[in-house]
């Protein structure tokens, strides 16, 4: 039995929020003093001009203050809440709602542990009805967007009429470690700052509530590829006593081979087709992933150009990426009545994560 139209999650409205402090790659190499010319190709050639960081406080001594992992936490809870509270005012404001119309909120976060988590920190912060329904998603990785969208659409559609919000909220700059090893280059010249939330009901909108700008959430599939658990990873780092992100150099082309099956499994059943799709906002997880996924989908430059430029700009912030790139498609008015469009993401499983949308 199928969801009627009526009910089927619908996105209200989209708000992204980041850091003050933006570098280019070129700033972040002086900071660090890194001379290795490998490693400064890295950072040079990741089509990324600008992301917003907080790097650790200098030493007086022309160097970088060590952070400890207990550091790290805290900054890591400052930023999320801080870009968060952010996000989600951004978000509502566009829906056309308020923070007492909220009845659930979903925290997604990989950059740090937190306990209670930061659904409940940011209800206390922004005086949110304590009867606010929350979950929060930690530790899925880039992917996790979508992941959590999955959830918050059954919970909105067995709750209609009523206001979810997923909120992405990723603070990167607590989940570095510094240092010039080629293994940390990867990670240190791809990830930035950032915190993105959309909004989701089912059924009707409220008296007088604004006609919705975003699409009908349709359908969810995923795609674990087993073989590849430990591409992308969090080790803890026992020589600077903190955890470490690891990324494996094979990971664009490993989520690159895997792109057209999971695209295929999520269109089949529907009658579409990959050239049916008008709108594609794929993860921004770097230059060679988005390379990969668009040649094994047979996709455009102006396919995946909000992929590119939020990647440009922001760098990989993580699971909020794709809703950078959605925000960036409703500001450009450009999709239609009917039109249909594909979310997708990639992180840690490592997994593909897609959905379909019809505005």
């Amino acid at each position: 039995m199928t969801l009627a139209a009526e009910l089927r999650p619908r996105a209200l409205g989209v708000g992204t929020a980041v850091t003050p402090t933006s570098y280019t790659q070129q700033e972040v190499l002086d900071t660090f003093e890194i001379t290795d010319p490998k490693i400064r190709s890295v950072f040079l050639n990741s089509a990324i001009e600008r992301r917003h960081l907080t790097l650790p406080p200098s030493d007086g001594a022309g160097g970088r203050v060590h952070e400890p992992q207990g550091d790290l936490l805290d900054k890591h809870k400052a930023m999320a809440i801080e870009m968060g509270a952010e996000a989600l005012r951004a978000c509502l404001k566009r829906a056309g709602a308020e923070l007492s119309d909220l009845r659930h909120l979903c925290c997604v976060t990989s950059t740090g542990l937190l306990t209670p988590g930061l659904s409940a920190l940011l209800i206390k912060e922004l005086d949110i009805d304590r009867h606010c329904s929350r979950s929060d998603i930690v530790g899925m990785g880039c992917n996790a967007g979508l992941n959590a969208l999955g959830v918050v659409s059954g919970w909105a559609a067995a709750h209609p009429g009523e206001l979810a919000v997923v909120l992405c909220t990723e603070a990167c700059s607590a989940a570095y470690t510094m240092d010039s090893t080629m293994r940390t280059a990867v990670v240190n010249s791809l990830f930035g700052d950032g915190a993105a939330a959309i909004a989701i009901r089912s059924g009707s909108a409220p008296n007088d509530a604004p006609v919705p700008e975003g699409p009908r959430i349709l359908k969810f599939a995923s795609c674990l590829i087993p073989d590849a658990v430990d591409a992308m990873r969090y080790d803890w780092d026992r020589d600077q006593g903190r955890f470490s992100f690891y990324l494996d150099p094979q990971v664009p082309y490993v989520v690159g081979a895997h792109a057209e099956p999971a695209v295929d499994r999520l269109l089949a059943d529907t009658g579409l087709r990959r050239s049916d799709i008008a709108h594609w906002l794929v993860h921004s997880g770097g230059k060679k992933v988005i390379d990969a996924v668009a040649l094994n989908l047979g996709l455009t430059r102006h396919d995946v150009r909000h992929t590119v430029g939020v990647l440009r700009d922001y760098g990989n912030v993580s699971s909020g990426s794709f809703l950078f790139s959605y925000e960036r498609l409703l500001d450009e008015a450009v999709a239609q009545p009917g039109e249909y469009g594909v979310l997708m993401t990639m992180g840690p499983g490592s997994t593909i994560e897609t959905a379909l949308v019809q505005w």
